[in-house]
């Protein structure tokens, strides 16, 4: 089943590529080369799931989207007090590679302009230019999970044009803002912005800082975590050139542009965006890349101020109805049936907060999950909220699967209300016990087992199997047929139990009631089950209530005459007393099976 989230990101790619305007970057010689038609769009969840659409494997140079990324390496090899004596955390509405400084202090405002960056490159440690080099390589590689290589092409090209960088280095080294030779540091500089990458790394150099310093494709921490929170702040107020106000108040997560045409965006404990497309605004920043942002934080509620827990633990278990089963007590043949094809019912049951990232997860373990039965329950008991975001996605989730094969029990009303213009009859439940029940009743049914008879067969029935055809043909003879119509009590607790019930058609539910006027169904009963049988045991009072779910019809036995009858026939007793036995074992068991299988 093709996933939602890549079927969205299509969509978004094909709508944002109808947006003209903007002109790619022409004061780097190299980057005039790029096809401004190129359009690559990724995101990738912090388990390193990557969905990318467009042209995802088309490499550019990272250009300032490095910056964050040296900034800090910074923090981590000086301290937050080192790093601000050379560059401070203050907007400016100046343009990237402005002049200006922030003469009170001495300092460029911050590391997301050029002064800035200019100025974190410097304290990039080494025993010599080539060192420092490998090491920013190094570190970008880390956040993008693989080998990076720079671009000689473009570095030569921007250390030759690069007048205006080379300006601010000369206007810092003479206030002593850097120190060193100057044209190195700008070498470094300039071989930062020229190492190679593609929508999928910087996706996956997004998420790394969305998962607090751990790159989510190796496991290998590329930043201490007590640093992440001080790069995304500056990220957040300043990473978007003269735009980042806007950005932060319209998209409202920490990002960084580039004049190559790229976006790294970040959604802390849930994702990492990027896109790319190089015709750029005014203010340096990719109109079709800012537009694939927008589109994707307003469409899932991603805004940074609208809280989201971590995304890590969105499915609480999984099992089948091999193990888990629904309360309906299943006559022999039914339960031969579904312990021999109960894992094509699959169970998966969700926990949590469902914001974008536990939903991805989720709908991604559904696309894995479906193909392999033939009706899976996902149960939303334990979901204690969900948002836009969550609900759009298991509705695509719905929309793509095999009519009838995808059912949601205890669903949330936003869910509901997702799904019920789309939803066929029955794959919509109160509840878990109810969705088993309707997939088991359809599995069965599809096996040929026989459910439905109203007439009475008591060799059929497993309270008497194992009877002789002389206790059956007594049996008959005490058989009394009765009607119940949908609501109505076939047994109500506290009553003395006078009867006992062979359903022959219909089915019943047993409720215990609780306090408060409120009730629970424990079981339910179908056709060949038996009803208020504990009565032949110990002739206590009835412990539930039994309820007709719709029309039943059942034969009654007389307690009082069963004993009787016992005198003349007396290994009947016996031989129900034994299936009743094994009955109260099998239903242990499969307790037993289904506390193991999801730990409730």
């Amino acid at each position: 089943m093709a996933s939602p989230i890549r079927a969205y990101l299509n969509d978004l790619l094909n709508d944002v590529r109808q947006i003209e305007g903007g002109e790619v970057a022409t004061y780097i010689p190299e980057l005039a080369k790029a096809n401004p038609a190129s359009l690559a769009i990724a995101i990738t969840a912090l388990d390193g799931k990557t969905y990318a659409v467009g042209d995802a494997d088309l490499p550019f140079t990272i250009q300032s989207v490095s910056k964050p990324f040296l900034y800090g390496l910074a923090l981590q090899e000086y301290g937050r007090e080192t790093v601000l004596k050379h560059v401070g955390v203050e907007p400016t509405g100046d343009a990237f590679n402005s002049t200006v400084m922030d003469e009170v202090n001495n300092r460029p405002f911050n590391p997301m302009v050029n002064a800035g960056a200019i100025a974190v490159t410097a304290l990039v440690k080494g025993e010599s230019y080539a060192a420092r080099r490998q090491s920013v390589l190094d570190l970008l590689s880390r956040f993008a999970g693989r080998k990076l290589k720079f671009d000689e092409a473009v570095f030569r090209s921007e250390r030759d044009t690069g007048a205006r960088n080379r300006v601010i280095a000369s206007i810092m080294s003479q206030a002593e803002m850097i120190s060193g030779d100057a044209d190195q540091i700008l070498d470094l500089y300039f071989s930062q912005c020229s190492v190679l990458v593609s929508v999928r790394d910087l996706a996956a150099m997004a998420a790394t800082l969305a998962n607090g310093g751990i790159n989510p494709l190796t496991g290998q921490r590329a930043l201490a975590a007590e640093y992440v929170h001080d790069v995304l702040t500056v990220m957040h107020s300043c990473g978007m050139y003269n735009y980042a106000g806007q950005w932060s108040y319209e998209v409202g997560i920490p990002a960084k542009s580039g004049v190559s045409g790229s976006i790294a965006a970040i959604v802390p404990g849930q994702i990492g965006i990027s896109a790319y497309s190089p015709p750029l605004d005014r203010f340096g920043n990719s109109i079709r890349a800012i537009a694939a942002c927008k589109r994707i934080v307003a469409d899932f509620g991603l805004h940074a101020f609208r809280s989201a827990p971590q995304s890590s633990a969105a499915i609480r278990g999984e099992a089948s109805a091999l193990s888990v089963r629904s309360k309906r007590a299943r006559t022999a043949s039914e339960r031969e049936v579904l312990a021999r094809e109960g894992a094509r019912i699959g169970l998966l049951e969700a926990q949590g907060a469902l914001f974008f990232g536990a939903a991805e997860r989720l709908v991604r373990r559904i696309d894995e999950v479906l193909p392999q039965v033939d009706w899976l329950v996902v149960d939303m008991r334990r979901v204690y909220d969900i948002d836009l975001a969550a609900c759009t996605m298991l509705a695509r989730t719905y929309a793509a699967s095999r009519k009838g094969a995808l059912i949601f029990a205890n669903a949330r009303d936003p869910l509901r209300e997702a799904l019920s213009s789309m939803a066929a009859p029955n794959t919509l439940f109160a509840d878990r016990d109810a969705a088993l029940e309707y997939c088991e009743n359809a599995l069965i049914a599809t096996d040929g087992a026989h459910t439905g008879a109203s007439r009475l067969s008591l060799k059929s029935i497993d309270l008497f199997a194992g009877s002789s055809a002389g206790d059956l043909q007594a049996l008959e003879r005490l058989a009394k047929p009765f009607s119940f119509e949908a609501g109505q009590h076939l047994v109500r607790e506290g009553e003395v139990g006078r009867l006992f019930f062979v359903i022959a058609q219909g089915a019943a539910s047993v409720q215990l009631n609780l306090a408060g006027a409120r009730t629970v169904r424990v079981a339910t009963i179908g056709a060949g089950g038996c009803v208020g049988e504990m009565a032949l045991l110990d002739g206590s009072p009835r412990s539930a209530d039994v309820i007709a779910d719709g029309r039943v019809i059942a034969y009654g036995f007389s307690i009082e005459e069963m004993m009787a009858l016992s005198e003349t026939h007396p290994r009947l007793l016996l031989t129900i007393f034994a299936n009743l036995s094994r009955d109260f074992a099998e239903r242990l068991r499969a307790a037993n099976n289904e506390i193991r299988s999801l730990g409730n």
